[in-house]
């Protein structure tokens, strides 16, 4: 019981919403890295799967120390993989 209120002690709100934004961004930047891929574009390929990795160790530092962190993970995850899909796709129909 100790260790779980001192998780809740040591929970940041701000690190929170960061780890939050970064994964929306990340996923986003993982779904369009997936189509840039399979288009066989290596240049944007490569530099967004750059900045993906840069991005992602934050959230691992940050969630590896206080796995509450984990919570703006999966919610930024799946917002930012909605979003791009829901992007490409309404892009791809207004052609």
């Amino acid at each position: 019981m100790e260790k779980i209120l001192l998780l809740f002690a040591n929970f940041n709100w701000f690190i929170a919403v960061l780890v939050f934004v970064g994964y929306i961004i990340i996923d986003g930047l993982y779904a369009k890295y997936t189509l840039e891929v399979v288009s066989l574009k290596p240049y944007q390929s490569a530099t967004i799967g750059s900045l993906m990795h840069f991005l992602l160790a934050f959230g691992v530092i940050n969630y590896t120390e206080n796995w509450l962190y984990i919570f703006p993970v999966v919610v930024g995850s799946w917002l930012g993989t909605y979003f791009m899909v829901k992007f490409e796709k309404n892009k791809k129909g207004s052609m």
